[in-house]
């Protein structure tokens, strides 16, 4: 087994840089196959979330080229329609995105559910809403999502999302570039890669206006070419060392960042008393005194981001006073709980409230990452507890976060790697 160990109560000081943001990337590789020529997307992070989304377009013929380790050259001009294959797509919960953009490009698509972090029913029920409004018909069979076009193309419709969900606005998105007509999406996520998408998608000669509204208008066209896109940085990555400063101490100047994409955490932050000082592509966090109480509820874009959720409770945990945490997105996002609890938190779970009590400190511990963000969070409890914390299962965490050990260690952090006797026993038989 591969864990990370901690040995925490050390404040943190210098610079990170944030790499490119994971929830962007893994729907801007699949647009890449509505591209009739070459796409260079640079700012790509090196994460195992982009390694498979890029193999599955090799597998389906894909020409992929590696510039450096975050640019690559995208070739789909001659690519096939093809099962996407399910040992790879049950590995990614962005996986859904290759049924939107098959559509688009051939009109049919056979991918299978997609998997990733389980934390509760994340049906993509408003995903196939809008597949069928344009004119798809969809069936699951065979351990496959079956869709295709009635006439061989998708047609452009008004199509008004009962939720505000990221993925199947950016599902719809990538449906619709290439539709025949018109496409209105309504009550459409507003979130900052839903943006970077449609940026994408009209670099490469699309037609698409009002994305970061409520209402998204595509206008479908016949054919996009090849071109240069930067992905932007990662919020959720910011927002994680961001807090990792603040439950740990010290002074860390995150790099790389749009300021303006992280005023939803930072305004929590500084409810709880730690210093943000924003710059033109940075922030710099400060915290040297006590912590203080706040509540947080997570909402869409623009309100505090889910994939936040985890990582606030570990700061909350040593605030002075009652936090309370809701949770207005997911359901079923407080299973690492226990583990906090191990650290001696003091957590009350009541459905999608959480009522957190804080305590002085937390204590190293043996626990394990349930999930992406819940791994990261196990890592800002671990670097502010007092003695050792061992984080198992960290592939979780490796998923969306690209050298995190490596980020952490350059700021005073004392993580390592450690690769346990039984596996490296196996590894030497292998």
């Amino acid at each position: 087994m591969t864990k990370y160990v901690i040995h925490g109560g050390k404040p943190l000081y210098g610079e990170i840089n944030i790499s490119g943001a994971k929830n962007a990337a893994v729907a801007i590789i699949p647009a890449a196959l509505l591209v009739d020529g070459v796409c260079r997307i640079e700012n790509i992070p090196q994460i195992s979330d982009v390694t498979l989304i890029l193999n599955i377009l090799q597998e389906l013929g894909a020409d992929v080229r590696t510039v450096n380790r975050t640019t690559v050259d995208i070739d789909c001009s001659h690519i096939r329609n093809g099962r996407v294959p399910e040992e790879l797509a049950r590995r990614i919960r962005a996986s859904y995105y290759l049924i939107g953009a098959l559509l688009g490009r051939f009109g049919q698509a056979q991918v299978p559910p997609p998997g990733g972090c389980d934390f509760g029913g994340r049906p993509i029920d408003q995903h196939i809403k809008g597949f069928v409004a344009m004119g798809a018909q969809v069936d699951v069979h065979g351990g496959y999502i079956h869709a295709a076009a009635k006439n061989g193309r998708m047609q452009g419709t008004q199509v008004y999302l009962d939720i505000v969900s990221v993925g199947a606005t950016m599902n719809i998105m990538l449906s619709a570039a290439l539709a025949k007509g018109m496409t209105v999406i309504e009550n459409a996520a507003k979130e900052p890669h839903v943006v970077d998408l449609a940026n994408f998608l009209n670099c490469m000669g699309a037609d698409i206006m009002g994305a970061g509204t409520d209402v998204i208008k595509i206008r479908g066209v016949d054919r996009l070419t090849g071109g240069f896109y930067s992905i932007i940085p990662d919020q959720i990555e910011a927002g994680t060392y961001m807090a990792a400063a603040a439950a740990a101490g010290g002074e860390v100047l995150v790099k790389n960042v749009i300021p303006k994409h992280l005023e939803c955490i930072t305004a929590k932050l500084l409810e709880m008393g730690v210093e943000v000082e924003e710059q033109d592509d940075a922030v710099l966090v400060r915290r040297t005194g006590p912590l203080s109480r706040t509540n947080v509820k997570t909402l869409p874009y623009p309100g505090f981001p889910t994939d936040m959720q985890p990582q606030i409770a570990a700061v909350l945990c040593l605030a002075e006073g009652t936090s309370v945490l809701t949770e207005g997105v997911w359901d079923n996002r407080y299973r690492y709980v226990d583990e906090f609890r191990r650290m001696g938190a003091q957590i009350q779970v009541d459905g999608k409230i959480a009522v957190i009590e804080g305590v002085g400190r937390l204590t190293g511990a043996r626990v394990h990452a349930c999930d992406l963000r819940a791994g990261a969070a196990m890592v800002i409890a671990g670097l502010a507890a007092q003695g050792t914390t061992e984080i198992s299962c960290i592939h979780h965490i490796e998923r969306g976060y690209e050298d995190i050990v490596r980020k952490l260690s350059g700021v005073g952090a004392d993580i390592r790697v450690v690769i346990t006797p039984e596996e490296d026993k196996q590894a030497k038989i292998g």
